[in-house]
């Protein structure tokens, strides 16, 4: 038989087989069913084994030849199935790889790289090829260096480290930080392989984290540290036993200039004021801090007696001689501030402490008039003044934040027949325990702290907002309420009272707004003025504590009022004391020739009453009648505008 005889043909073979033509020269190069090559390069098959595989030939092993073909073909099956599957999941596994924003990289036992995925490029400015061979640590910032160092002994000592933070420096001279996971890979014996890990860029975050402790350490006005960052920084030395001084200014009288140029230009002058006092304390080696409004702190490390106090002489040198172009070419000069100085640990072994002392000490310089410093003093006489004015300060301020101004009411009466036709208004503050502060333990302090503007507006928005919700607007009732000295003769503070009371919506004229004669006689032309604007807009007046002045009846007829509520020092008196019978006669004589209405204050027995009802007194007001009461209100008032805001 020749040897063409001997052998199958491709072609014959599939057509035996059943199976493509493509299939079989597959199954060739696989080595699953190989073929002989004629020197033209045609496949060719033995006949014996494709006769048997076929069961032809008259081969008495047909049948098992039949057998192994089947076995040949399920096996092929199951290889091909499973070859399949590996490369399906190899596909995935790239795919995922390669599409993952986050770096994953090996590299040899020294720290060489030998795959990393397409990410490299972000964090690198690289190709993942041009850094095969490469490392980390050959893009290090020279600040990460040390730390480096201990991730990689972390690492050889644990093999294992997560979340480790480095800071980078790409091909393009590009600042990155990145954290880093990372695992050691061993042989069977224990022998470093290399290391395998995923990397991020974590810039965006790790920049964004570092804004949020920055805002919580620097005032976002100057960018100078602030407040909790100066507790922070005073704890640190005092625990190192360190020595050194504490000094606050405070800018005086800062609100003016709020008030009169805006808080704009109030916001830039302290910016301007802080540049300046950076300088002073960069010069001297200390350290500012903004506290908030116009206060600034200094702290000099390692600074004694001496040198605080020049250092404070030249704070307040260099805030005098600053000047500021505020709008409109207008310069804001003559400034000045106050200062306190404290030593540690000599003034305060702890921050709060020494804190709180260089605190008093200014305050005691602003007592003492201003425009100058006062070092700490535990023995002084305005110790326990200066102890009681910052309290209060800062009752009143989270009384007036915390919302706890609380309004009572007081009839006033007619006389005649008993009958309440007015109400005075009243303010309480309502203490932790849910007691009530009187006026008389916190009006003139607040008056002096610079509060009582925001408690005069805050009490009249209440009453404001108590009318409009408990159908008492518009009725012939009418409400009398304390306005400050000190309120009326600010400009500012006038403005955006007589808008909030445009804007209320509530009837003028159900409002009657008390001036003590103190008040009224202390700024005459002031008065008169703010008594003619809101006169003009339907407002009522009334002069209280009247006769206490003794220069009452020549000022009277210039004070446009409609009520004089006479002084209760007087009416108190009036059944035992025939001084205080004339002289309230008298008054109500010289008011019935103005044709304006008296009220009696403090009217607390029969004896009183019959008196007043006698001179001819109209009203009066006191505990014979009713004590005050709190305001009763049938919701929870609702301010719109301004007055919303005011209230909040």
């Amino acid at each position: 038989m020749s040897k063409s005889e001997a052998e199958y043909t491709i072609q014959q073979v599939s057509e035996m087989l059943s199976i493509p033509i493509q299939k079989l020269r597959r199954w060739d190069e696989q080595g699953v069913l190989v073929a002989s090559r004629t020197e033209g390069g045609h496949r060719r098959y033995p006949r014996d084994l494709i006769d048997r595989l076929t069961g032809t030939g008259g081969s008495p092993d047909g049948e098992k030849a039949i057998k192994e073909l089947a076995t040949v073909r399920k096996s092929l099956a199951e290889k091909r199935r499973i070859i399949q599957l590996l490369l399906e999941s190899e596909s995935r596994y790239r795919d995922l790889v390669e599409t993952s924003h986050d770096l994953i990289w090996t590299t040899d036992a020294q720290g060489r790289f030998t795959y990393l995925n397409t990410a490299a490029h972000a964090i690198f400015g690289l190709a993942a090829k041009d850094l095969i061979g490469r490392c980390f640590f050959d893009f290090e910032a020279d600040a990460s260096h040390v730390s480096n160092r201990r991730f990689l002994a972390t690492l050889k000592r644990h093999g294992e480290v997560k979340h480790y933070v480095t800071r980078l420096v790409t091909a393009k001279a590009q600042d990155r930080w990145i954290g880093i996971n990372a695992r050691v890979a061993l042989d069977d014996n224990g022998a470093v392989l290399g290391i395998r890990g995923t990397a991020r860029d974590i810039t965006e975050e790790y920049q964004a984290t570092r804004r949020i402790e920055h805002l919580a350490l620097h005032d976002p006005l100057t960018d100078l540290p602030n407040r909790h960052s100066l507790q922070r920084r005073i704890e640190s030395v005092l625990q190192a036993d360190g020595i050194g001084a504490l000094l606050f200014l405070d800018i005086d009288h800062f609100k003016y200039i709020n008030d009169n140029f805006g808080h704009r230009t109030g916001d830039h002058l302290i910016v301007g004021a802080g540049s300046v006092l950076r300088d002073l304390a960069r010069n001297v080696h200390g350290e500012l801090f903004r506290l908030g409004g116009d206060e600034f702190a200094i702290h000099l490390p390692s600074a004694l007696r001496k040198e605080a106090i020049e250092v404070a002489e030249k704070a307040l040198d260099a805030v005098r001689r600053y000047r500021f172009q505020a709008a409109d070419d207008k310069v804001i000069s003559n400034l000045a501030a106050s200062a306190g100085i404290a030593l540690y640990p000599f003034h305060g072994a702890d921050a709060l402490a020494l804190l709180s002392n260089v605190d008093i000490a200014m305050y005691q310089a602003k007592d003492l008039g201003r425009n100058r410093h006062m070092l700490f003093d535990q023995a002084s006489e305005s110790l326990r003044s200066t102890h009681r004015r910052i309290h209060w300060a800062k009752r009143l301020r989270d009384a007036l934040d915390e919302d706890r101004l609380v309004l009572f009411h007081q009839p006033v009466v007619r006389l005649k027949d008993r009958k309440p036709v007015h109400y005075e208004i009243l303010v309480r503050i309502r203490d932790e325990n849910g007691g009530h502060i009187l006026p008389g333990n916190f009006i003139e302090l607040a008056e002096s702290l610079g509060l009582i503007q925001e408690i005069d507006m805050r009490v009249v928005e209440k009453l404001i907002a108590y009318l409009r919700t408990s159908g008492q607007a518009n009725k012939k009732l009418r409400y009398f309420v304390n306005l400050s000295r000190v309120s009326i003769s600010d400009q500012a503070w006038i403005q955006q009272f007589m808008a909030m009371l445009r804007e209320s919506g509530v009837n003028p004229n159900q409002l009657v707004f008390e001036i003590t004669e103190t008040a009224a006689m202390s700024e005459i032309d002031v008065t008169l003025t703010f008594i003619k604007r809101l006169k003009e807009m339907g407002c009522r007046f009334a002069l209280d504590d009247f006769g206490a002045g003794f220069s009452s009846f020549y000022y009277l007829k210039r004070f446009d009022v409609d009520y004089l509520k006479i002084d209760g020092s007087f009416i108190r008196d009036l059944a035992t004391d025939e001084g205080s019978r004339i002289f309230v006669r008298a008054l109500n004589d010289v008011a019935r020739g103005l044709d304006k209405q008296v009220i009696a204050e403090w009217v607390e027995s029969p004896e009183a009453l019959n008196l007043l009802l006698g001179m001819g007194t109209q009203f009066g007001q006191g505990y014979l009648f009713q004590r005050p009461v709190a305001l009763q209100r049938e919701a929870k008032p609702e301010l719109d505008g301004r007055a919303a805001a005011n209230a909040a």
